[in-house]
């Protein structure tokens, strides 16, 4: 998709830039380029089981050094 823009007559070439811009942010280009840039892509389910089941492991092995009072103390207060 190509954008262009001519200069007019008596224009200085910050007018022409800043009319450039304008037409740039309204026709879109922008927005399309930076969500194509900055798309996450979506976790497959194979992934999404493997980080459950972890974080379930990484739970379980908490509890057990909890009991086992092997964890440092927790603080009561922030400062």
């Amino acid at each position: 998709m190509a954008l262009e823009v001519k200069r007019q007559n008596r224009e200085t070439s910050q007018g022409l830039v800043r009319r450039f811009t304008q037409r740039l942010q309204r026709s879109g280009v922008l927005l399309r380029a930076r969500r194509a840039r900055f798309r996450v892509r979506p976790k497959s389910e194979e992934a999404k089981k493997r980080r459950a089941l972890r974080r379930e492991e990484l739970r379980k092995e908490y509890l057990a050094l909890e009991k086992l009072g092997k964890l440092p103390a927790k603080r009561d207060s922030r400062r």
